[in-house]
């Protein structure tokens, strides 16, 4: 069986706000607000937990003192509308609150699945480009991928390097960090 991601709204309801999202089960799904819409996806599975796991332990070891690195859930955003959990998200350590990110990330890390995929490479991406986010990353599990954009001068993604499998990927932004998207899969590769 595949679960999607699904959008929710109340019939007869507003637009929601970051507010309502504190009244939500706590049932292991993730759910995200867009312009005031609800995104409500399953919870991860192993290999993208796996992911998510080895890539923060990556990223922390090469983190400056002026950047924290989290995980899922934790949430990121911008205004009463808009509220995304990336799977993996550095910010700047003085921009974080004790529950959130309201500030843009540095970086947004998304580890594709079968029932996010769509959301993470167009709608999620807008939503972090318009943020400001510096960085967005997006790993695919399958292959393993990992594919980067960078903001450009104008305010726009633009992919900028892609590595798969033993692949080595020396990043710059927003901190030297290298990457080798099999070592991420740990036992799992």
């Amino acid at each position: 069986m595949t679960v999607m991601a699904g959008i929710e709204h109340p019939a007869d309801s507003g637009p929601l706000t970051v507010h309502d999202l504190e009244g939500m089960p706590d049932d292991g799904r993730r759910r995200e607000l867009i312009d005031g819409v609800l995104i409500v996806s399953p919870a991860p599975g192993r290999r993208q937990q796996k992911i998510v796991m080895k890539l923060a332990r990556v990223l922390e070891d090469a983190c400056p003192t002026e950047y924290d690195v989290l995980v899922a859930p934790f949430a990121v955003h911008s205004g009463e509308d808009t509220e995304l959990q990336p799977d993996v998200v550095v910010g700047r350590d003085e921009d974080f609150t004790e529950k959130d990110l309201p500030a843009p990330p540095v970086l947004a890390v998304e580890v594709l699945s079968p029932s996010t995929a769509i959301y993470d490479l167009n709608l999620k991406k807008a939503v972090y480009e318009r943020f400001g986010t510096g960085s967005y990353w997006v790993i695919d599990p399958g292959e393993p991928a990992l594919t980067v954009f960078e903001l450009d001068a104008d305010g726009h993604y633009q992919q900028v390097a892609k590595a798969a499998g033993d692949e080595e990927l020396d990043l710059e932004r927003p901190f030297p960090v290298r990457i080798v998207p099999r070592e991420l899969l740990g036992r799992l590769g």
